[in-house]
């Protein structure tokens, strides 16, 4: 963002700025998608200009309810990256992941450092969406899960937790869809570079799951090898 140019605060300055920054190339693979845009336009900006796009303009409670209600993509993105962590409530994440365009919006929601993860209901969140006849639910939830893994000290939860995770996953996973499966390796990951006995539970579901195949809207993906991730010499040594 341009230093001169004023810190947006309303949606009109939001919609305006993510003109300026439209990406051609972006919008014409946006229009490739059809019906899978859910009836939404994107100025086809690209995440991480999205993210430093979000920080700049800062937490703004108030902006980020009203891009919510915007049909632009990337002002969704926006909404979800400034919203304020201490003001989301439950019934917030309940509406909002309703309104995921198919679960288009999914990663920004609840993984990639998602605000939502900074709530302070996230483990139970997770917890309750994993279990939801939901697929959109359950694969927030494996996300928020991942998130969850990462912290440290009062704020994670205990071993138990995360094994019971790990069980879950590997009662489930073989039924699931793909965008599910690749949540639920995700948050396999994460449990295991917790501790060494996590470590060895998540990889035992990993060597049986296998690599995770799975596709973006740009088209076919890298299988995703959990077992490659829980296994290099890096965590090795962090874990003993």
């Amino acid at each position: 963002m341009n230093s001169k140019r004023k810190t947006p605060t309303t949606v009109s300055d939001v919609l305006e700025l993510l003109h300026a920054e439209r990406d051609e190339r972006g919008m014409r693979n946006w229009e490739k998608l059809g019906s899978g845009t859910a009836g939404r336009s994107s100025y086809g900006i690209g995440l991480t200009r999205l993210r430093k796009m979000a920080k700049e303009i800062g937490r703004n409670r108030e902006l980020a309810q009203a891009l919510w209600k915007s049909d632009v993509y990337d002002a969704r993105v926006i909404a979800l990256l400034v919203d304020d962590p201490a003001q989301i409530t439950r019934d917030q994440a309940e509406k909002q992941v309703e309104e995921l365009a198919g679960g288009m919006l999914a990663h920004v929601f609840a993984s990639c450092d998602a605000t939502l993860a900074k709530t302070s209901f996230v483990v139970e969140l997770a917890e309750r969406w994993v279990r939801s006849a939901d697929p959109i639910r359950r694969e927030c939830g494996y996300g928020l899960l991942y998130e969850a893994s990462k912290f440290s000290g009062k704020k994670a939860p205990d071993e138990a937790f995360f094994l019971a995770c790990v069980k879950r996953i590997a009662d489930t996973i073989g039924a699931e869809s793909q965008k599910v499966r690749l949540a639920m390796g995700v948050a396999l990951m994460g449990i295991g570079k917790r501790s060494a006995g996590l470590n060895k539970a998540a990889l035992a579901v990993a060597r049986a799951v296998g690599p995770i195949e799975f596709t973006s809207a740009s088209g076919k993906c890298e299988p995703f090898d959990v077992v490659k991730h829980l296994t290099t010499d890096w965590l090795k040594r962090k874990l003993g």
